[in-house]
């Protein structure tokens, strides 16, 4: 079975998952996820990603999104993930403060030692299966499983207060991120 992004609609909107190597716990140090959020916000920016909805939890990461006018959604999750993965490894052997970065690192370097694909570290897992959202139901569907990710584990009581997810922009609350709210 290929583990290669299949976007096979250009202009569709899609439900998109992905997980660290391992479901390694990496983004639990704020320094993390702040590179993963601005590096969602350069895709939005300046690669033609348009987002509706997002949720970055400690190992792994949903969206909705889809590509907005030439722009290929498989090329800005492959460069959003190449980007991503060399800055937050990088910030991982530079930071001071870093309790498990001799175990971090070793979790990434034998994965990435397995994998032709890399030549030092593997952070993200290759496999992604894209969902595209054909109806207004599915992708209500989709939106609300993202957005109760962290009230599943725990972290917060109610969706809106999880900082790095779309679910405060859903509650009219300001988000770390701009969003194109769904009408159902």
């Amino acid at each position: 079975m290929s583990t290669r992004y299949k976007f096979d609609n250009p202009t569709g909107v899609y439900f998109i998952s992905f997980a660290t190597v391992g479901w390694t716990d990496v983004f639990t140090r704020m320094a993390y996820k702040d590179i993963f959020v601005e590096s969602l916000r350069h895709c939005q920016q300046h690669k033609g990603l348009e987002l509706y909805a997002w949720c970055l939890m400690t190992n792994h990461v949903h969206l909705v999104a889809k590509a907005n006018g030439t722009a290929r959604m498989s090329d800005i999750l492959r460069d959003l993930k190449k980007f991503t993965s060399k800055q937050i490894i990088k910030a991982i052997e530079e930071n001071p403060h870093e309790s498990r970065r001799e175990w971090l690192l070793t979790m990434f370097s034998n994965a990435g030692r397995f994998n032709s694909n890399n030549t030092d570290y593997q952070f993200w897992r290759q496999d992604n299966h894209p969902t595209e959202l054909y109806t207004p139901h599915v992708m209500e569907q989709k939106i609300d499983y993202i957005h109760e990710n962290p009230v599943i584990e725990g972290f917060v009581e109610h969706a809106h207060e999880y900082l790095y997810s779309s679910a405060r922009n859903y509650a009219e609350i300001p988000g770390l991120l701009e969003v194109t709210v769904a009408e159902f």
